[in-house]
C-alpha cells in the first residue's frame, strides 16, 4: 500500500499598527526625546509494514510547490558568522528548589542561551493562551504562533521607553532572562532573536519554514534612524515607505502575504485607519511531512466527543508506527509526540476526562512540557488523529492589556524611541491558519512522583478536545500552539 504523504501547513500573520496624533514629544529639558542607545556588548495498522515509514520518508525540500529564491533571506551572507553564539551554555546563579518551587530558572542549567530564551518565550505563550481563551470561550478552537508574537513584541521594544518598555520586558520575561546571568543584557535578547531567525529559517531541512518581518512607515513620517537601524540589524526588517490611505497598498500587501503563505491567508489587511503611521507585519509559514505517515485510504469517519452531550463525526486519520508517549497522572492527560522530517515535532495532550481540559490549560508550563518529554517511552502504537483546519484572526490588544502590557496601548505611553511624534498602537492583529490533511487534497496547503511512562496503551485515539504544541527541537522554540475542541469547525 502506498501511503499518501501527510502534510501539515501552518501559517500566521501578525500585524501591529501604530497610529499618531502628531502631538509632539519632548524630553526632560523640553527638547526632542533622545532614544537610548543600544550597544552590542554581548559577544497504528496491522496491514502496514513496520518499516513502512522508513521507506517512505520524504527528506527533500518541497520545491514542487514553486519555492523561489526570493522567499528566503540569504542569511548566510547577511550574518557571515557561525552559530556558536546561541549554543553557549552560560553559568547561572543556583536556584534553591525549596525556596523557589516552580521557578522557571530551574530549567536553565545545561541549556544553551537560545534554549533559555525559548523557555521564557514559551512561558509567555502559555500565559497569552490562557488570557486569550478567557476571551474566546471554552467551546472555541484556538490557534496562535507564539514565536511570531514574541518576535514582534521584541522588535517593537527597541523603540519603547519608561513604563511601556518595563511592562514588555516583565510580561515577556526578558527581565528574567537578563537577571539569570551576569553575561546577559537586553542586547543579548535581540541578538538571540536575530540568531534564532538564522537557525530556523533556512533551506534543506526537510520542511518549509519561512518568516518575514516587515516595517511599513507612512511617507514623510519622522521615524528615529536608530530604531530603523536596530530593527534591520536584529530582525531583518527594512522600513518601507507606504501610503496607508491608498487602496493599492492594501492590495499589494495582501498579495504579498497570500504568496508567502501559499494561498492560506487571504485578505490579511481589509482596511487600515488613514491615521496609521507605522505597521509591523510578521508572517510565519510552515509545511512539514510526518516521519510516520497517515495513509490516505485509512482515513474514515469517526466519533469525536465535543462534550458530555454532543458527538460529531469527523474524518479520522489512522496509522501505526513507533511513537513517543506518556501519561500524566497529575494533569489527568495523555501526551503523544508526532515527528516531522527535519527536527520539528508536535505534542498532543489529550485529557482523559472532558472536564480535565480546564486543569490542563491552567497548569500548562515549560516545566510541565519538559516533564512530559523526559518521561516518554517509545513503542509501536496505533494512532488516530482527526483532520482539521483552523483559521483564526485575533486583535491581541485587550489580551496583552490583561497580561499587564498597558502603557504600549495608552496615548501617554512612551514610544519616543520610534519617533519624536506622539504615537500609540491601537491594533495588534494576529492571524493564522493551520491545516492537517493528506497531500493532494489540501485546499492550499525521567519519571517523577505521580507521573509515569505510558506502558500499557497500544492505541492513542485523539477523539476528544486536545491541545497541540509544535516545537523546533534543537532550539526548544515553540512555533505554534492551539486547542481543537471541534475539528469540524475552523
Amino acid at each position: 500500500m502506498e501511503g499518501a504523504k501527510m502534510t501539515r501547513l501552518l501559517c500566521s500573520v501578525l500585524l501591529a499598527l501604530l497610529t499618531s496624533a502628531r502631538w509632539g514629544s519632548t524630553g526632560p529639558a523640553g527638547g526632542p526625546a533622545e532614544p537610548e542607545p543600544l550597544t552590542n556588548t554581548t559577544p497504528g495498522l496491522p496491514i502496514i509494514a513496520a518499516n513502512f515509514h522508513k521507506e517512505n520518508t520524504v527528506t527533500n525540500v518541497w520545491l514542487d510547490e514553486g519555492e523561489e529564491d526570493e522567499d528566503y533571506l540569504d542569511l548566510e551572507k547577511l550574518l557571515n558568522e557561525d552559530d556558536d553564539y546561541i549554543d553557549i551554555i552560560d553559568a547561572v546563579a543556583p536556584v534553591d528548589p525549596a525556596a523557589h518551587a516552580g521557578n522557571i530558572l530551574q530549567l536553565f542549567p545545561g541549556k544553551s542561551r537560545i534554549q533559555r530564551l525559548n523557555i521564557l518565550n514559551a512561558k509567555f505563550a502559555f500565559s497569552l493562551y490562557r488570557a486569550l481563551k478567557e476571551q474566546v470561550g471554552a467551546a472555541e478552537n484556538i490557534f496562535i504562533a507564539p514565536v511570531g508574537i514574541s518576535t514582534a513584541m521584541s522588535m517593537i521594544s527597541l523603540g519603547l521607553r519608561g513604563d511601556a518598555l518595563d511592562q514588555v520586558h516583565a510580561v515577556l520575561h526578558f527581565e528574567d532572562f537578563v537577571n539569570a546571568s551576569s553575561k546577559y543584557e537586553m542586547v543579548t535578547v535581540h541578538n538571540l532573536f536575530r540568531k534564532l531567525t538564522h537557525r530556523l529559517f533556512r533551506r534543506n531541512f526537510g520542511y518549509v519554514l519561512r518568516a518575514v518581518n516587515e516595517l511599513y512607515v507612512q511617507e514623510r513620517f519622522p521615524i528615529q534612524q536608530d530604531f530603523k537601524a536596530k530593527v534591520q540589524e536584529y530582525y531583518f526588517a527594512e522600513a518601507q515607505p507606504a501610503n496607508f490611505e491608498d487602496p493599492a497598498f492594501i492590495e499589494k500587501t495582501n498579495q504579498h502575504v497570500l504568496k508567502l503563505t501559499k494561498g492560506l491567508i487571504k485578505d490579511a489587511l481589509q482596511s487600515v485607519d488613514p491615521v496609521t503611521q507605522m505597521m509591523i507585519l510578521n508572517c510565519i509559514y510552515f509545511k512539514g511531512s510526518w516521519v510516520n505517515k497517515f495513509p490516505m485510504d485509512m482515513t474514515h469517519n469517526h466519533n469525536f466527543r465535543l462534550n458530555e452531550r454532543e458527538v460529531v463525526k469527523v474524518p479520522m486519520m489512522q496509522t501505526k508506527g513507533t511513537f513517543l508517549a506518556a501519561s500524566d497522572q497529575e494533569l489527568d492527560c495523555e501526551v503523544l509526540q508526532l515527528e516531522y522530517v527535519g527536527g520539528i515535532s508536535m505534542l498532543i495532550a489529550v485529557p482523559h476526562k472532558l472536564s480535565a481540559m480546564k486543569t490542563l490549560e491552567a497548569q500548562l508550563t515549560p516545566q510541565v512540557v519538559e516533564r512530559w518529554q523526559k518521561s516518554m517511552t517509545n513503542r509501536t502504537r496505533e494512532v488516530l488523529l482527526p483532520k482539521f483546519k483552523l483559521e483564526k484572526n485575533y486583535n491581541l490588544v485587550e489580551v496583552l492589556k490583561a497580561m499587564g502590557i498597558t502603557a504600549l496601548f495608552d496615548k501617554n505611553g512612551d514610544l519616543s524611541g520610534i519617533s519624536q511624534d506622539k504615537i500609540t498602537i491601537d491594533l495588534f492583529k494576529h492571524q493564522g491558519t493551520i491545516m492537517v490533511n493528506e497531500e493532494g487534497t489540501q485546499a492550499a496547503a525521567v519519571t517523577s512522583v505521580g507521573f509515569m511512562p505510558l506502558s500499557t496503551q497500544v492505541r492513542f485515539a485523539v477523539d476528544r478536545p486536545f491541545l497541540f504544541l509544535v516545537y523546533e527541537q534543537r532550539t526548544h522554540c515553540l512555533l505554534f500552539m492551539g486547542r481543537v475542541t471541534n475539528p469540524a469547525k475552523s
